[in-house]
Order: structure tokens, then sequence, then C-alpha cells
């Protein structure tokens, strides 16, 4: 695309909060304040997305609740990663047949990358004829003049064309919080792994302009948030599309010469493109974390060529030691999948093997899904659910031990923490996070959330550390 093609210019965002005015003259006028719902599914790029699309409701006089039976609104804010998503968001939607039973009135959205699918918006025009508005990822910045349709015309609006995306600065955002803010840095994805849906629902990448995602941060940090997460597909690729000489690694060192008391984290990141400027930068920014997520997803050279991973074992390795030798206390987490079409079992161990000699502090590990519209959803996949099971338990054995084994090494040890919350832990009731990214379940007051303090860490098992402030 063209640059002067991806930006959404200010007529049209204009026209946008011209129509968020029209949906206010009606909700106004309500003898109570209308309720939205946004029930986001997915990744942290959603939930940024998510924060977006609840900003928008609100200047249409829409106030948030949690309860779909009170809602005026119901938005689904989907994810098209895993088939177990998409069930759950069809699971919702079959649920609110009765809200919308009780209350004919109430509009029901779906949105974000499941939406974006032909075979989705399909199924939700001719089966789910409750649901009145439809739009993908690159139509969530026209939500008012689309609910404004809903609403004015009495029909139901779907908006799923096909299409690269483009980016819209200066909508209204309700954050979810006030300890850990998302910034989106760049949108869409162009690297087509063979298993991911993500660069046909999201479009090409397009990368923000540096200046305002720097005044973003900067406001951010000013208002006292404490953690700050840069987001993108693939945020190592960013400014590939920007003609003004900026790298993720020169955005990293602009946000963190911002002053402040503050964390900058940032995922995902695309083994291809980290690079040792990138490593480098984080071991000198003050800000920065030393926590880094770089996806391998297998350990097996034919099978990551399967994937259109375009890096081998033995380079993804190499990149682990330049990040180690860069910052000797990193903390390391990554993806994998196993049971990949036309995996084997020995190809399964290698991964295994792998993972062993990373000694990752923690992994998210998956099953192979088939995305319908992905090539590997066509590839022969011949072994049973049964088998991959095993090599899959195999994996987590592994891991599950190397993380027990990891976390137990802090104990005795006192951190410094960010309280971002309350856990569901009665004898531990404060959640925290370490500078790596480590869950904290801690003993003290609530008055510490949003704050950074020192915790003395006296347990552990494979999954958190426990303390007291």
């Amino acid at each position: 695309m063209e640059r002067e093609n991806v930006l959404v210019s200010a007529e049209e965002l204009d026209r946008q909060k011209e129509y968020m005015a029209k949906v206010r003259s009606i909700t106004d006028v309500l003898t109570r304040a209308p309720l939205a719902l946004v029930d986001t599914f997915g990744c942290q790029q959603n939930v940024a997305d998510g924060e977006v699309l609840a900003g928008m409701l609100r200047e249409m006089g829409f106030e948030p609740t949690d309860d779909a039976a009170a809602a005026d609104v119901v938005l689904l804010n989907t994810c098209a990663i895993r088939e177990h998503a998409e069930k759950r968001v069809f699971g919702a939607l079959g649920e609110l047949t009765h809200t919308k039973e009780a209350n004919p009135e109430q509009i029901i959205v779906l949105c974000g990358c499941m939406a974006q699918q032909k075979r989705i918006a399909d199924r939700v025009r001719e089966s789910y004829r409750h649901v009145d508005l439809v739009l993908g990822p690159q139509a969530e910045w026209r939500l008012p003049e689309l609910l404004w349709q809903v609403l004015a015309e009495r029909r139901r609006v779907f908006s799923v064309d096909d299409e690269h995306g483009r980016i819209a600065e200066g909508l209204p955002v309700r954050r979810d919080g006030t300890v850990r803010a998302w910034v989106s840095i760049m949108y869409g994805c162009n690297n087509f792994c063979s298993y991911c849906i993500v660069p046909y629902v999201r479009g090409r990448e397009r990368s923000r302009d540096p200046e305002k995602i720097v005044a973003e941060c900067r406001e951010l940090i000013e208002s006292g948030y404490k953690e700050i997460y840069l987001l993108g597909q693939n945020v190592n690729s960013y400014g590939n599309d920007l003609d003004v000489g900026w790298d993720f690694a020169d955005l990293l060192a602009a946000v963190d010469a911002i002053p402040g008391d503050y964390w900058l984290r940032f995922m995902s990141s695309q083994p291809k493109d980290a690079t040792p400027k990138l490593f480098e930068t984080m071991a000198r920014c003050a800000h920065v974390a030393k926590n880094l997520h770089l996806p391998v997803q297998s350990g097996c050279d034919r099978v990551l060529k399967a994937m259109h991973r375009p890096y081998t074992r033995q380079g993804y390795l190499d990149l682990i030691a330049q990040a180690r030798a860069a910052m000797p206390n990193l903390v390391l987490t990554s993806d994998v999948i196993i049971g990949f079409p036309g995996e084997t079992e020995s190809e399964a161990m290698e991964t295994v093997s792998l993972v062993e000699e990373v000694g990752f502090d923690a992994l998210f590990t998956f099953i192979f899904s088939p995305r319908p519209g992905t090539p590997a959803a066509e590839m022969d996949d011949p072994v049973p659910r049964a088998e991959k099971q095993k090599w899959f338990d195999r994996l987590l054995a592994v891991q599950n031990a190397a993380s027990a084994e990891k976390h137990a090494a802090y104990v005795g040890k006192t951190l410094r923490v960010l309280v971002d919350g309350e856990s569901d832990d009665p004898a531990f009731p404060l959640s925290a996070r370490t500078e790596g990214n480590r869950l904290v379940r801690l003993k003290g007051d609530a008055s510490r959330i949003g704050t950074f303090t020192e915790a003395r860490i006296t347990d552990s098992n494979t999954w958190a550390l426990y303390g007291e402030i």
C-alpha cells in the first residue's frame, strides 16, 4: 500500500465523531444511562482494541457493565487463533439468544478477528439472526457509523470487506485499570506462517508514527501508569513501512527516555527480525524489562520450514545466546506448537530437546489447531489426537519441571515487584509481577495496588511465587 492510503483522514474521523453525537442524541434522552458490555477474547492486541471500542461506546453515552442480561449493547470482541476460542464465542452467541428474547431492543455486535472471516460472517448471517452488527478489525474505527445504521434503519449490518486495514489516530479509549496500559505500535502481519489466520484477518503490516506512540506513552506515564506494553503482531518489524529511519530498537529507546518510574514491555516478537541491536537496547534501557517472549514454535528444521518460519533451530539458539550475553538475568518465554501436520514423534521430541537446551522460564504450549483458510489446514495430518497428546504431555513434563526449579531459586530472595491487583487466593490476597513478569502472590494490604514494592519470596510452585511485602 502507498503510505498515504494507510492513515484514516481527519475528515473521516470527524465523520465518526458526528455519528457519535447522533447516537448520543438518542441515549441522552433515555430515562437511564444505557449499558454496554465489551467482552474480549484472545490476545493483548484484542484487549487494546476492546478499550478503543469501549471508549467510542462511552462517547456515545453508554456506561460499562459486566451483565449481559442488563446490557443494551453486547459486543463480543473475538479471537480466531484457535478452534477453542471460536467455540467459546459461538457458545456465548447461543447464550445471548436468551438475553435478546428478554430484551428485543438489545443490540448484539460481533467484531474482531473471527468476524473478518467470510465463513464466520456467513454462518452468523444465516444461523445467528439475533446478531445485529458484524464488523472485522479493519472496520472497528467505524463503529459509531455502523451502530447508527442499526439504530436508525433497524436493519442488520455487516462490514467485513477484505481489506488491508488502516490506522485511525485519536479515537477515544476507555482503559481497563490504572496500573497497566496497552499501546498498539503497529497493526497487521506480513509473515504468513502456514498455521496462522492473523495475516488474513488483520491485513498487512502498518506502523504508527513514532512521535504519536511516544506522546501516548508520555501521557500514560505522566498519568501514573506503571507498566506500558508496546503491542504488534511482530513488533520487531516496526518501522519497515515508514520513511523515518526508525526501527523497533529506536522506538524502545525513545520511550525509555521518558522520565518516570515504570516498566516497559513488548510483544510479540518474530525471531527472524530480532537483532543484536534490539538486545543491546534492551540491556541499556533502564525502564525496559529484562523479559523476552520469543516464539520458537518448533525445534525441528523440517517442521519450521513447513510452518513457514524463516529461521532454523540453530539460528534460534544463536539468538538466545546473543540475548543472554547482553542480559545475563534475562527471563525468557516462548510459544510451542506440538502435532503440526506431518510431524513425527521424533520431530516432536526435537522440540522437547530444544526446550531442555534453552531452559525457558515458562512456555505457552498448544496442540496444533487447524484454522480454515490457512495452508496448514489443507495439509495431510495422519497422527491421531491421542498420540499428539502423549507428545504434548512429555513437553509439559519437561517445562513444568524447569519452571518449578527456576521458581524455587527465587525463594529467600527479595525482589522489586509491581502490585497490580487482587488475587483469588485468600491467604495471599495481592497479585504482583516481577521485572521478569513472574507472577507473585503476596500477603499485604490492598493499598499497595498500583505501586512498586519490595517482596520477600517465601515459597513457590510451577506457576507462581509466594511472598510478603
